[in-house]
């Protein structure tokens, strides 16, 4: 194919990739990016130059200039060498943000795996007697003592703990579970798929809305049922004309029929939300002292832990899965396991707990903290006298997430932001685009900031979010 005489002109026009690589070296601070990501950025911009200009797709009448493509290689260099799992400011108002990281560690946790993750442990290691141990020890003794089970374990995901208990004690067996806690959560985690990936086989009691002692008694067969499984269903609401059966009545009958009971509490916890005035969620110890012989529950969510699945039970059960061999597919890491530690040693003292665990903390905040808050940011950003840009705190309503606490909205306290140039999705989207993103929500075509999950030393960034979108609008 025959170039045009512009297009041999602008090709000649090109910096070399020696010339623009030791422009990008002298004037740029890349002393940390590794030489090889220099070059690769070079040369493919400089490629994608040559083929545009080919094509046509080049259609400047600027001369080329050394400087001004050192710079765009440069930006493309930055943007490369930023590390993928960034940091975001969650002023969503959703606690446990299952899309954000959901939820945070205590500050103990965080340095605690950082002690761990950096030098060597007794991970598996039995101090006493100088032989390999369980990794499942370091943690089962404080499981123990917050439930009052009897024995403990832990995997690296909920669904993973419903799957391998399931597969120890069901495969092949019928579990028998209410119509009504057939549950799907996130990431399309369904109730039914995972039985029958364990292996067990599904035998569904009573209706959607109502459930009846007896249907479990009847569905019982002497030769085939291996459990009774109840499913707490943490991400939605059966009102109206309802029935279900309690642990108690259910664990009673389990004795009498000789078959495990198991709950799956999904997003579990040791504390009582109703003292904040939010709905009563079932907490693992009063599963076990209803007499369930295994509970599963989530490391984080609720817990405000790291993310795992613990199981809590009977010492003879947990040591049978514990010889499952997808016992070692499923194990969790020394991180894991230390942040676990630390945050379930927070549980000790429940009140101690509330305060320095931020789940639980940000659950629990006084409307009026988080009031001052919003006062707070809202003189930060005033003071930037942003043209055409109004600030208002308005009363909303803030969520727990994470597929717990289903539809009960927590009161908060909002800074909505409004501009006359731009809507609502653009100041979502710029923001979200800052470094680092702040992540917001839109109600009514208004920007809203929730400043329940918003902690003190973020509210800085958030306004100097804010002075980047002045330029954009003045």
């Amino acid at each position: 194919m025959s170039l045009s005489e512009d297009k041999k002109k602008r090709l000649k026009e090109i910096p070399g990739i020696d010339t623009l690589i030791l422009k990008i070296k002298n004037d740029f601070s890349v002393k940390d990016v590794p030489e090889s990501l220099i070059s690769k950025k070079s040369k493919e911009f400089v490629e994608n130059l040559r083929k545009d200009i080919v094509s046509g797709k080049y259609d400047s009448q600027k001369e080329i200039d050394t400087d001004e493509t050192a710079v765009k290689i440069y930006k493309t260099i930055l943007k490369a060498h930023e590390p993928n799992f960034k940091r975001v400011i969650n002023a969503t108002g959703v606690v446990v943000h299952t899309n954000l990281g959901r939820s945070l560690l205590a500050k103990e946790a965080a340095e605690f795996v950082l002690e761990r993750a950096t030098g060597f442990s007794n991970l598996e290691l039995d101090l006493k007697t100088g032989k390999r141990g369980l990794r499942y020890s370091l943690v089962e003794d404080l499981v123990c003592e917050i439930s009052g089970c009897e024995s403990a374990m832990v995997v690296n995901n909920n669904a993973a703990a419903v799957l391998l208990c399931l597969d120890t004690f069901a495969r092949g067996r019928e579990v028998v579970v209410s119509r009504g806690e057939l549950v799907e959560i996130g990431g399309s985690f369904r109730i039914p798929e995972v039985m029958e990936k364990s292996g067990a086989v599904l035998k569904e009691v009573g209706t959607t809305n109502r459930t009846h002692l007896k249907d479990y008694a009847n569905a019982h067969d002497e030769t085939r049922t291996a459990m009774f499984l109840k499913v707490h269903t943490s991400n939605f609401d059966i009102i109206g004309f309802t029935s279900k059966v309690s642990l108690e009545d259910l664990s009673k009958l389990s004795r009498e029929k000789n078959v495990i009971l198991m709950e799956d509490l999904g997003s579990g916890t040791f504390i009582d939300f109703s003292r904040f005035g939010l709905p009563k969620e079932p907490t693992v110890t009063e599963s076990v002292k209803a007499g369930t012989d295994l509970v599963t529950f989530s490391g984080d969510k609720l817990l405000g832990g790291p993310q795992a699945g613990i199981i809590a039970g009977k010492k003879e059960l947990i040591e049978k899965i514990r010889k499952n061999p997808l016992t070692r597919a499923l194990r969790i890491d020394k991180m894991t396991l230390a942040a676990l530690e630390i945050t379930l040693r927070l549980y000790r003292d429940p009140e101690n707990a509330i305060k320095k665990i931020p789940t639980l903390k940000m659950i629990s905040a006084d409307l009026r903290e988080i009031e001052q808050k919003a006062y707070l940011l809202k003189d930060q950003i005033d003071a930037l006298e942003i043209k055409n840009l109004k600030t208002q705190l308005l009363k909303s309503s803030s969520r727990a997430g994470g597929g717990s606490l289903p539809e009960t909205n927590i009161p908060t306290i909002c800074l909505g932001i409004e501009t006359n140039k731009f809507s609502a999705s653009y100041l979502e989207k710029f923001m979200r685009k800052n470094n680092p993103p702040v992540m917001g929500r839109i109600e009514n075509d208004r920007y809203l900031l929730d400043l329940r999950t918003v902690s003190d030393e973020e509210i800085k960034i958030i306004a100097g979010a804010f002075k980047n979108l002045k330029t954009e609008l003045e």
